[in-house]
């Protein structure tokens, strides 16, 4: 995706934030976030947004700290959402494409890599301001959950901090049924390494309990556990917003997923 399309989704998943969060109202529980209520989930969303401004419009090239939100509630704190919101959009769109400031996941320059991590950042938090309505929260679309599950598989999990670990090698694969696109995740003692390709390129999953052992190409036997469903769906579960649609195999390496896979700044 290009960087003017990851502001337009940062512009709209940051509207719909809004919206739901105010139906909702400040004092709802976040079902995603068990431990949040509306408020948490502004103050927290509110404060990464201006924290991502400050680094695009400052040109800060080491990271900067990010302050514990404003003592705000009810349409204050809303109204305080908004205006950071609005100002990261206004600020993305304004920074030059040769903008140097500090990032840390791999993109092609520090400005794509602030609009792909706010758009996806927002979308995830627009879940959850959903999810405090009630029902199932809403995905993002096809194109920006593939590019998200991307960011997750191939940026956040490839880092040295990833937890998701085996101590013998396994393969994880994540088939988005909508998109025809799967990702072969494979496991071990170092840090996932995960490829991207497309459905019909895949061995079928592994059913009868054996050990993969890892390729530069290929995985003898195929995949140890595969979960699968539309892209939109996949990139909730993958951020433990929703449950994994489907999975097959081994079901261990879904939960070791869902226990290990939670990323944090530090």
């Amino acid at each position: 995706m290009e960087t003017a399309e990851h502001i337009r989704a940062l512009d709209e998943a940051g509207r719909l934030l809004a919206e739901a969060a105010r139906k909702a109202g400040t004092d709802a529980e976040v079902p995603t976030c068990p431990d949040w209520r509306v408020r948490d989930l502004l103050r927290h969303t509110g404060t990464v947004h201006r924290w991502a401004t400050t680094h695009i419009a400052e040109g800060h090239t080491t990271p900067r700290a990010t302050d514990g939100g404003p003592g705000l509630d009810g349409e204050p704190l809303l109204n305080w959402f908004e205006e950071g919101h609005r100002r990261l959009v206004v600020t993305l769109r304004a920074a030059p494409a040769d903008l140097e400031c500090w990032s840390f996941l791999p993109a092609p320059s520090p400005l794509a890599f602030w609009a792909r991590r706010q758009a996806h950042e927002t979308a995830v938090h627009r879940a959850d301001a959903e999810s405090a309505l009630g029902g199932e929260p809403g995905g993002p679309a096809p194109a920006l959950a593939v590019d998200g599950i991307d960011e997750l598989l191939m940026g956040f999990h490839a880092r040295p901090k990833s937890r998701v670990r085996t101590g013998t090698p396994r393969v994880l694969r994540v088939r988005a049924t909508d998109t025809n696109t799967v990702w072969t995740v494979r496991l071990s003692t170092e840090p996932p390494a995960a490829r991207r390709s497309e459905a019909d390129t895949e061995k079928p999953v592994n059913t009868m309990g054996s050990v993969n052992t890892m390729g530069s190409e290929t995985v003898e036997g195929g995949a140890d556990c595969e979960v699968s469903g539309p892209a939109p769906r996949l990139y909730l579960s993958l951020w433990n917003r929703l449950p994994f649609p489907a999975v097959t195999g081994d079901a261990s390496l879904a939960e070791l997923w869902r226990k290990t896979s939670a990323i944090t700044m530090d």
